[in-house]
């Protein structure tokens, strides 16, 4: 039996672009889905009142969830008002949550790249940092963004993998250098969470859930900059996209 190319379901942010609001994806998230992955990507858009969840995941084969300009609102886990001009998406917000507890109840392959990474963790009952380099101790992740794109996504730093985890047996090192385009990250990883990769200062930079069945990971730093030029993202991609044919074939028999 021939086998689709596997939807992908990618959530869309909420953006006022005056003088009307649009729900949109950035380009090389599409394209990573498009090249990295073998996919189709399905934008879902930040309408959760509007939207039927269950549908949405009884058509896609996986979700993958984006880096944004914006944070997840603390209150969804409990921290401190942010800093004035913080830039949030509640719908955002109120999409993806419930997207991910419910992916997850049913073996939907989900990746998180940045904001992803973080709303997974707040989903499952974990606590972000809103300024990691204000937090003692901890290197300043964030990007120089006066360089051209190029330099801003360049590999910075070296991650150290978990020995014998998924991220370690996927790629086969214990070490990547990986690129810093963030200044939230993870302060109480949530229960049921398994570290992956660390920075040297100790953030956690990658993490799977336990237990999960199938492809269930997110990574802090954005593996879909120039995804095909990247051995190290071809193989998160290409794993990712593996996982979502299979389940695109359970669903499929």
């Amino acid at each position: 039996m021939s086998v689709r190319k596997p939807i992908i379901g990618v959530p869309a942010d909420r953006r006022e672009l005056s003088p009307h609001i649009y729900h949109v994806v950035g380009e090389k998230y599409l394209t990573a889905v498009t090249d990295a992955v073998g996919g189709l990507p399905l934008l879902i858009p930040a309408l959760a009142e509007r939207m039927d969840l269950d549908a949405i995941l009884d058509t896609v084969d996986g979700l993958f969830l984006t880096g944004s300009y914006s944070n997840v609102e603390p209150t969804r886990y409990g921290g401190a008002p942010s800093v004035p001009g913080t830039l949030h998406d509640p719908e955002r917000d109120a999409l993806t949550l419930p997207l991910i507890d419910r992916a997850l109840e049913r073996g939907i392959p989900l990746f998180g790249i940045c904001r992803g990474f973080q709303e997974m963790n707040v989903a499952l009952g974990g606590s972000l940092h809103q300024r990691v380099h204000e937090v003692p101790g901890m290197m300043d992740h964030r990007e120089d963004s006066t360089q051209p794109l190029e330099v801003q996504y360049a590999p910075v730093h070296e991650v150290a993998l978990t020995p014998g985890g998924r991220l370690s047996t996927l790629l086969g090192t214990q070490s990547i250098r990986v690129n810093s385009v963030h200044w939230q990250g993870v302060e109480r990883l949530a229960p049921g969470l398994h570290v992956e990769a660390a920075a040297p200062d100790g953030l956690v930079e990658a993490f799977s859930v336990e237990g999960a069945p199938g492809f269930t990971l997110a990574v802090q730093w954005h593996p879909e900059y120039r995804a095909t030029e990247n051995p190290v993202s071809m193989k998160l991609f290409a794993a990712f996209g593996e996982a979502c044919r299979e389940y695109a074939r359970r669903k499929q028999t």
